[in-house]
């Protein structure tokens, strides 16, 4: 069963091509989110567009040299070049949404990124992107490769469900800036504890919830979809769209073609996969 059909219907960026950008500052904003502000470089050729947009980050892990060696483009041929690079000096390649984009910032365009800070980087339980994120310098240099957006609402449909644990929460905020305000539904977002809830601006009729995990340390996702079984059944012309941790989008997909949502109306993109102890 695959873990997306992300890929079947997502809207490619017209020109996607590798760029560097370099930190402009980095914030904390939650006890378990970080915000890295990227710009300058290449940001000029980077095209916003909205919702759910990704892009495939490379962290250089030895010096930043190892960026210019980097493929143009990702496909087979050129992910199996990239796997070549000696794993001491090759860059860490994660998938991260645009949090936001502005314009005009203060030395030209700007680009936030989230990132969660799961782990203790000192312990050596944090991811490699985790770790980078909470320790970052202005001036760092890192290499992105636009993959478009991968929420597209059928036209039939006239309500919208969207589900995520914290890691989707910036997906969700991006989708929400970028919905018409018209837009009748219902987010739910998952989130460790209850200073991680974030104020998120989106439809007048769209009704933001979010979900505190009952246990930080839980796996995320649970919580929230229990809450997305709760819900009324959503009919035919709901366009359900879930991301996260593989169990929650798999169950929540499941869940919805159970009670009557059509496939084509499903939008689903496990992120990531929890390891069961």
């Amino acid at each position: 069963m695959a873990k997306s059909n992300e890929a079947a219907r997502r809207i490619k960026p017209q020109a996607s091509e590798l760029l560097t950008l370099h930190v402009i500052r980095r914030q904390v904003i939650t006890p378990n989110m970080a915000r890295v502000t990227l710009g300058a470089g290449d940001i000029a050729k980077f095209v916003p567009m909205g919702f759910d947009q990704w892009f495939r980050l490379f962290i250089p892990i030895a010096d930043e040299e190892t960026l210019s060696r980097l493929p143009q483009k990702l496909n087979t041929l050129s992910y199996a070049k990239y796997l070549t690079i000696s794993k001491t000096r090759r860059p860490v390649l994660r998938n991260y949404t645009v949090r936001a984009y502005r314009e005009v910032g203060a030395d030209g365009p700007e680009l936030d990124v989230d990132f969660v800070l799961h782990g203790d980087a000192a312990a050596g339980t944090a991811g490699p992107a985790a770790s980078w994120a909470a320790r970052c310098e202005p001036g760092d240099a890192v290499a992105i490769l636009d993959e478009g957006i991968g929420f597209v609402q059928p036209a039939e449909t006239d309500s919208v469900l969207l589900v995520a644990d914290e890691t989707g929460l910036p997906a969700v905020a991006g989708v929400l800036t970028s919905l018409p305000a018209d837009t009748v539904g219902i987010a739910l977002i998952e989130v460790p504890t209850a200073d991680d809830i974030q104020d998120l601006a989106g439809p007048p009729k769209v009704d933001v919830r979010f979900v505190v995990r009952p246990d930080a340390q839980e796996t995320p996702g649970r919580a929230v979809l229990a809450a997305a079984e709760a819900l009324p059944p959503l009919g035919e012309r709901c366009f359900a769209w879930t991301v996260g941790e593989s169990a929650l989008v798999a169950g929540a997909r499941r869940y919805w073609i159970a009670t009557g949502v059509p496939k084509e109306n499903i939008m689903f993109c496990g992120y990531w996969k929890a390891s069961h102890h």
